[in-house]
């Protein structure tokens, strides 16, 4: 394999780093160092260089969505008053909870939730379940994160990463 190809495989395996060599923010030289190539630091930052020139320009897209606040969100026995379901687990409002569901309903996807996630991590608001599907997206917080949670999701739907996924690794 070519010290490209490695290159590119290498970086392909951090994401947040492909992230930055879209949007142009990268010291190409820290990111060699960081990466697990074998091969001069130079020659590995050049191969970086020109992977970045390849990659498509990082841009983000505000969601047309709307986010709500509901709590009292707990685990339910019946399906049909869920509002979140995961294996065996069922989540849904009604049932005096602890939790609080940060809904958006609108253009969201798993872009969306994906940032969302990540925006909430940066606040430290621990998440306890979240999911996506046919136009909404829903994280559950613990019910002191709720009003943090709120303005953490908003914010992110206001600025998602576009889904242009990085150019092949080859």
């Amino acid at each position: 394999m070519s010290l490209a190809a490695e290159t590119r495989r290498a970086a392909a395996g951090h994401p947040f780093l492909v992230a930055a060599l879209r949007a142009g923010v990268v010291n190409f030289t820290a990111a060699a160092r960081f990466l697990d190539v074998d091969g001069e630091t130079d020659a590995v930052a050049t191969a970086l260089r020109r992977y970045a020139d390849d990659l498509p320009a990082y841009e983000t897209t505000a969601c047309d969505a709307r986010v709500r606040m509901q709590s009292g969100i707990g685990p339910v026995d019946d399906l049909e008053d869920a509002l979140l379901v995961v294996g065996g687990a069922a989540l849904g409002a009604g049932v005096g909870g602890d939790e609080t569901a940060i809904v958006a309903t609108g253009n969201v996807g798993a872009t969306a939730l994906s940032h969302a996630l990540e925006t909430l991590a940066l606040e430290e608001i621990s998440v306890l379940a979240a999911g996506v599907g046919e136009g909404m997206l829903a994280v559950v917080v613990d019910r002191l994160d709720g009003a943090d949670a709120v303005r953490a999701v908003e914010r992110a739907l206001e600025d998602v990463p576009d889904s242009t996924a990085a150019k092949s690794v080859e």
